[in-house]
């Protein structure tokens, strides 16, 4: 569904791209109507899984309902957890995949596509491989060290906030999470399988084109206006890490002076829908950087109306496509420069094999305790000795 006016130039170059491992390209579009302005503050904690909160349209039932909506797997007797590899050697200063996803639709036709079934089955390879989701703020807080012995990290993202990521469907009077979007496969899985929790990177646009507005907008792909801020609340509740991938998604090396005004405002729309949210992760769209860099990660805006001025200060930058990460306790780790893999054929395969190599480029594994930072002692497959956090760099 090709929406941007970049869009047939961006995939060349993004085909290129991605056979060098650094690829650029975004399925996005452009529209401007005002976001409405709020406070910031630090955001709460995460509240337990269930229903998908209430909407002028009705009830929402949970995900477990959604089954009336044809999900083989929602509502089935949760699976027991996979256990950890024993003998995978643990490296606390190892390498996190990010991986990055865009629409989620019947037919996967380029690197900005991937189908429902293709989405379930990267999620079975992960967990069968011992990767468990982190938010990226787990990442940026070091909570990956509360992981199990044997485990590694991985981000999920998903950019643009289409409706196919996050779609209702009306069902006898209440809203029900599609199973074929995004967010109903992740809810799935986790409900089969408790030693997934609910973890992955939303990275809002609220005010683009053809539903990319907060997932759905005026009717597009069968989604109302209101339930918009109703969807951004159920994933901060479920856990979920939403992020600001701009107002539009313009380009912010064309961007101008108006680079600030784009990327405040983003973060006044998350604000609008979850008031207090902090917004700690940025996504830069078609990964293109403004010329004046740090304002991708710090500035602000006046509104000219209101006088009100917003701050922004992000922990995380997000590139569009790279290897994957050093961890946070690995000096060379930039939380301003973030690579990810973008999901398209066989890339998780790849990126997945390309990890477990021994190495300085393998996989971060927990050692279980996060009293220590495992350290690998050479580029081998043998278990490192553990050092106390305390006595480790930072990153």
């Amino acid at each position: 569904m090709p929406i941007h006016p970049l869009r047939s130039s961006l995939a060349v170059l993004a085909a290129g791209a991605l056979a060098a491992a650094c690829a650029r390209g975004d399925a996005a579009a452009t529209a401007d109507p005002a976001a409405r302005a709020a406070t910031a503050a630090t955001s709460g904690t995460a509240g337990t899984a269930g229903t998908a909160g209430t909407t002028s349209g009705g009830d929402v039932a949970s995900v477990a309902d959604a089954g009336a909506a044809g999900d083989p797997g929602v509502g089935a007797p949760a699976a027991e957890p996979t256990a950890a590899d024993p003998t995978r050697a643990p490296n606390e200063y190892g390498r996190i995949p990010v991986l990055e996803y865009h629409l989620i639709v019947p037919q996967e036709t380029n690197e900005f596509t991937r189908t429902p079934e293709r989405l379930r089955r990267d999620l079975e390879e992960l967990h069968r491989r011992g990767y468990r989701p982190v938010n990226m703020t787990d990442v940026l807080d070091k909570k990956i060290q509360n992981l199990p012995r044997g485990i590694s990290p991985v981000v999920l993202v998903f950019d643009d906030a289409s409706p196919s990521q996050f779609r209702y469907l009306e069902r006898g009077g209440k809203l029900v999470i599609d199973p074929t979007s995004a967010v109903g496969i992740l809810e799935a899985f986790s409900t089969r399988h408790p030693d997934w929790a609910r973890r992955a990177v939303f990275c809002m646009l609220p005010a683009a084109q053809v539903g990319r507005s907060f997932f759905g907008d005026k009717g597009i792909e069968g989604q109302k206006t209101e339930w918009r801020f109703p969807k951004l609340q159920f994933l901060h509740r479920q856990g979920y890490e939403l992020c600001n991938h701009t107002l539009y998604h313009a380009r912010l090396d064309k961007a101008g002076d108006r680079v600030q005004e784009f990327i405040a405002r983003g973060d006044l729309a998350i604000d609008s829908a979850v008031p207090g949210y902090r917004v700690r992760t940025f996504a830069l769209p078609l990964g293109m950087w403004p010329k004046n860099r740090p304002l991708a990660w710090a500035g602000s805006w006046t509104d000219p109306k209101s006088g009100k001025t917003t701050r922004y200060r992000y922990d995380a930058v997000l590139e569009v496509a790279g290897n994957p990460n050093e961890s946070p306790y690995d000096p060379a780790f930039q939380p301003h420069s973030i690579n990810r893999q973008i999901m398209f054929r066989n890339a998780l395969e790849a990126t997945l094999d390309r990890l477990d190599k021994p190495g300085a480029t393998g996989r971060y594994v927990s050692d279980g305790d996060p009293s220590t930072v495992a350290r690998p002692t050479a580029a081998t497959a043998a278990p490192p000795p553990s050092t106390p956090v305390q006595a480790k760099p930072r990153g």
